[in-house]
């Protein structure tokens, strides 16, 4: 019965996005849903898009074994990295009318610049989707029993996802997240409230989480823990910004500020609402103790979906896996078509520079369809791979990468397209070294990236000029 009901909501969210797709005519409404998207629409997908499968099933496994400072990377990091681009970000790219943030490296540093971070920016998205997708395996596994394998979960999720991504990109995306917002937060605030009373109020549930020591949240006073602690911090607050599926939010927005309002309030809202599954796990250590200590050593991400199946009544069952099956769905839609947009318009343009708006359009479709069938090959490929931690790893390619040659372009005049070339390589190669020698446990690849890259930007843009200065002082004195 609880599958049946589940696979028409999955009928239902289809529905709603081929009826909007009906508004796609051309790229721009495929892309950022020709830029008509209101304030409350804004906040919506903004908010849905974040919140997916690791903010159910991933944060508060990662909660419950390392407490909120084992969470700084997300939900804290990824709130963040909204308000940041609401507050900085938001407001500059809207003002330029681009279709992708892989435009602006071509307006600001040329095409070499925008093919590379284009690249950088499609390779992060493959552990995001599939983390998603990889949740919608174990949903459908869970669901059925077992009957359903966690692969074939897998194919039944991403069909169902495509259905509607395909046609009417944006616009399907923004409309099905708007829906799925308001069932998530219903569903989600609905279990946690049965969840706290089965635990004996939420007064027993906080008491227990201090008890554990879970609300401690900054890093023990010494270098390589705090070293630690920021590069978490940082990997998806600045890893993220220079993200399609952050700037395709702002650009869909039907003004400035509804663009820059829209990313803060999401931010601030998905902060705060991703305490509701850490407290939903914690109240399962009281209601089921014996069993949730067997599943956090097993697998920390199936404690709440046994919570709500194994104590909870049908209704609250159809609640919690309507709600996880919106943030997952949600989530996926905005990622399979970010990098698909970010492919066609900013590399396969390169080699077809003069075809129409509609020819464009059909390239988008079907970029959708060939990274779908990537996504799907590689989540099979990484089956037992923690959600979270798929998560966090696809931002540390475009914190490294391409975060520094944003912020420089927008806010300092003297950045140059060689100083953006050294960032990105220095960033690179150094994130990589530390990746794959014992450099990177005495201290984080990521962190040591991000500043490799800064010294990459203040090099390769003054070192020319400073030479340049050195050569007029020298001419001038020979003159003399």
């Amino acid at each position: 019965m609880l599958l049946t009901l589940v696979i028409i909501y999955l009928l239902v969210t289809i529905g709603i996005g081929l009826y909007a797709a009906k508004r796609v005519k051309n790229t721009t409404d495929f892309a950022i849903a020709g830029r008509h998207l209101p304030l409350i629409m804004v906040v919506t997908t903004t908010f849905a898009t974040w919140f997916g499968s690791e903010t159910v099933l991933g944060i508060p496994a990662k909660f419950i074994e390392n407490g909120l400072g084992g969470v700084v990377e997300d939900p804290f990091g990824a709130g963040t990295c909204l308000i940041l681009v609401g507050l900085f970000f938001a407001g500059k790219l809207y003002r330029m009318t681009l279709l992708t943030i892989s435009d602006y490296y071509r307006e600001r540093f040329g095409r070499t610049v925008e093919v590379v971070c284009s690249v950088i920016i499609m390779v992060s998205y493959l552990g995001w989707v599939s983390a998603q997708v990889t949740a919608l395996g174990l949903v459908f596994n869970v669901l059925s029993a077992g009957a359903i394998s966690v692969p074939l979960g897998m194919v039944i999720g991403v069909v169902s996802i495509l259905a509607y991504t395909l046609f009417g990109g944006m616009w399907s995306v923004a409309l099905t997240d708007f829906i799925q917002m308001i069932i998530l937060v219903v569903g989600l605030t609905a279990i946690a409230i049965f969840a706290g009373n089965m635990a004996g109020g939420a007064d027993k549930v906080i008491d227990l989480a201090t008890s554990r020591d879970l609300f401690k949240f900054w890093p023990e006073p010494t270098f390589t823990d705090i070293a630690f602690f920021l590069a978490a911090a940082v990997t998806i607050m600045f890893g993220s910004i220079p993200q399609q599926d952050v700037f395709q939010r702002v650009m869909s927005a039907n003004s400035e500020g509804a663009a820059r309002k829209g990313a803060v309030i999401g931010g601030v809202f998905y902060i705060l609402f991703a305490f509701v599954p850490m407290f939903i796990v914690v109240s399962a250590l009281i209601v089921m103790p014996e069993k949730t200590a067997d599943l956090l050593k097993e697998d920390p991400q199936k404690v709440m979906p046994t919570l709500v199946l194994e104590y909870m009544p049908f209704a609250m069952q159809v609640l919690f896996f309507g709600a996880l099956l919106s943030a997952i769905k949600s989530t996926a839609s905005a990622t399979l078509l970010a990098p698909s947009v970010t492919f066609t318009e900013n590399i396969w343009r390169q080699f077809r520079p003069h075809t129409s708006d509609q020819q464009q359009l059909r390239t988008m479709r079907i970029t959708v369809l060939v990274f779908s069938t990537f996504v799907l090959t590689y989540a099979i490929y990484m089956q037992g791979t923690s959600i979270y931690e798929m998560v966090s790893g696809a931002y540390q390619v475009t914190l490294v990468g391409a975060f520094i040659p944003l912020v420089f372009g927008l806010y300092w005049k003297r950045a140059t397209t060689q100083g953006a070339i050294f960032a990105i390589v220095l960033g690179l190669v150094t994130w990589l070294l530390f990746m794959v020698t014992p450099a990177g446990e005495a201290f984080p690849g990521q962190l040591a990236g991000l500043l490799a890259s800064l010294f990459g930007m203040l090099v390769g843009s003054l070192g020319p000029q400073a030479i340049r200065n050195a050569h007029a002082s020298h001419h001038k004195l020979a003159g003399l």
